[in-house]
């Protein structure tokens, strides 16, 4: 099956630690990264969405954060 995740974040560094935790666990990047202010926290925000191979068969109750 093939997994997908969105992963965001405030602009901090633990943004790129969860990317780099992602892409040691065998996450691929997909697209590009995407950055915009979050006005109700003040803060701005990344995005960057992975996929990733995966043995089984996807069902809505999959954990992809486990895989």
């Amino acid at each position: 099956m093939k997994l997908y995740r969105l992963l965001t974040e405030d602009d901090t560094s633990v943004f790129c630690h969860k990317v780099t935790a992602a892409l040691n666990k065998g996450w691929e990047l997909h697209g590009s990264p995407s950055y915009a202010f979050d006005a109700a926290k003040g803060v701005m925000r990344c995005a960057q969405a992975v996929v990733k191979e995966a043995p089984g068969t996807y069902v809505p109750e999959t954990k992809l954060g486990e895989h």
